[in-house]
């Protein structure tokens, strides 16, 4: 129990971080902090630009058109939105807009929608933090490079350099047979990573501003399926009964082993889909066997709904446990479904299925985001700029619910207070944070 001073003093410590940015703008804009936000979801230091490029990856195998022929080649393109540390002149604001799309191209029913984000278009990089680490961010199937703007700019803010992918073939405006997607989520999010680290060495505006040696991965569904096979777990033969040429992308063969790069240094995994086919009529099966798992040698933050009934949180919880040799850490939402990760719906849907593509029915989607902004901010500062962030991802307690708050006179926490770092009083509630350590 907590007496109203402690709780007051407790409030107002905390709040001053949120009430800053919350009151900027009396229009809500995705990312912002709900009164009630976590501490660490608070945007950085840094100004935010953002600016569209367009890149081609030569000479890939043309799945629209061959399951089995790896000489059916085509040169695959990429759109990608990059966000990065700016300097925003005193006569402009830090906002842009952003257009997506409803529906979906396979069922002829695709409507743009523009919504507005905190960051201005085309903007001059600010160098004084250069090279920043890059974060690679790859959306579910379908989606958008614009699915996860409250994140991308938060961790822009914070000194990194954040590409999201649109995944050609697997967006709401293009939308494409599944095993195109099945192929090409982890070889794009290598290619990414390659041309990232090749414009940081070329004339233009990322020249000496990305650490490309320095990266993670943070992938939704789909892409967490990808971000998983990049970070070491091969995939097995139930893949390859779907789609052959999936052959270099399979634990034990040598191709794959030697494409584990060693310049990503964590990932992040929302619903990460693949790990039970119940939806392909197989049922306790998945695209990994659990000891490739044992593959990831690298931290891992895995985030799942305990009722998501898309990717199986059964199925989460089984590749989370067989990642053995990875430091780990799995944010599990009471009573939330697959959609821990985008964006809240737009304001003006009254569409279920739009709706439903983004919503959480037990959750406000602003108060996930914001929570998913604490967490990433903790996790990726621990792993990638080398922080002190233990206290907020090693909680005394593994259950939000059990927490204790427990304060002295001065509002400093006595040794029975076990409230998790950086939540207000009576906010870390239906949430808990399962930590396995790398085995030794």
């Amino acid at each position: 129990m907590l007496n109203m001073s402690k709780w007051l003093m407790v409030l107002g410590l905390l709040m001053v971080t949120s009430l800053g940015v919350f009151a900027q703008d009396d229009d809500f804009i995705y990312g912002d902090l709900l009164p009630d936000a976590p501490e660490l979801a608070a945007r950085g230091e840094y100004g935010v630009g953002v600016r569209t490029l367009e890149l081609v990856n030569p000479d890939q195998i043309d799945i629209s058109n061959t399951r089995n022929d790896p000489s059916v080649r085509y040169d695959r393109p990429l759109t990608i939105e990059v966000w990065y540390p700016a300097i925003i002149p005193d006569d402009a604001q830090e906002l842009t807009t952003y257009e997506s799309q409803l529906g979906r191209a396979d069922q002829n029913n695709v409507e743009p929608f523009t919504f507005l984000g905190r960051a201005l278009r085309d903007a001059e990089p600010d160098t004084s933090g250069a090279a920043y680490p890059l974060v690679i961010v790859s959306h579910g199937y379908p989606g958008s490079r614009y699915m996860m703007t409250y994140l991308t700019e938060n961790l822009a803010s914070k000194g990194y350099v954040v590409v999201a992918i649109d995944h050609t073939d697997s967006t709401f405006s293009d939308t494409g047979n599944f095993f195109i997607t099945l192929y090409n989520r982890a070889l794009d999010q290598m290619f990414v990573l390659n041309e990232m680290a090749r414009l940081n060495e070329e004339e233009g505006f990322l020249n000496g501003l990305v650490n490309a040696d320095n990266t993670a991965i943070i992938g939704y569904s789909m892409g967490g399926y990808g971000a998983l096979n990049a970070a070491g777990a091969g995939y097995n033969a139930v893949l390859q009964t779907f789609l052959p040429v999936i052959e270099s992308r399979m634990a034990g063969n040598p191709d794959y082993e030697a494409s584990i790069d060693p310049r990503i240094k964590a990932i992040v995994v929302f619903a990460p889909w693949g790990g039970d086919l119940s939806a392909f009529g197989r049922a306790g099966q998945g695209f990994w066997d659990l000891e490739a798992l044992a593959g990831i040698e690298i931290p891992s933050f895995w985030v799942a709904g305990d009722l998501d009934d898309v990717a199986n949180y059964e199925a989460i919880v089984s590749l989370f446990d067989s990642a053995v040799n990875s430091e780990r850490y799995l944010l599990t939402y009471a009573n939330a479904l697959h959609n821990v990760a985008p964006n809240p719906p737009p304001p003006d849907v009254r569409d279920f299925p739009d709706y439903e593509r983004y919503s959480e029915p037990a959750w406000d989607e602003a108060r996930i985001n914001n929570i998913n902004q604490h967490f990433i901010t903790a996790f990726l500062g621990q792993y990638l700029l080398g922080q002190d962030y233990e206290v907020y991802l090693n909680p005394a307690v593994e259950n939000a619910n059990d927490g204790v708050v427990d304060l002295d006179s001065d509002g400093n926490p006595t040794e029975n207070h076990t409230y998790w770092a950086g939540f207000l009083p009576r906010t870390a509630v239906g949430m808990s944070l399962r930590v396995e350590h790398a085995a030794p």
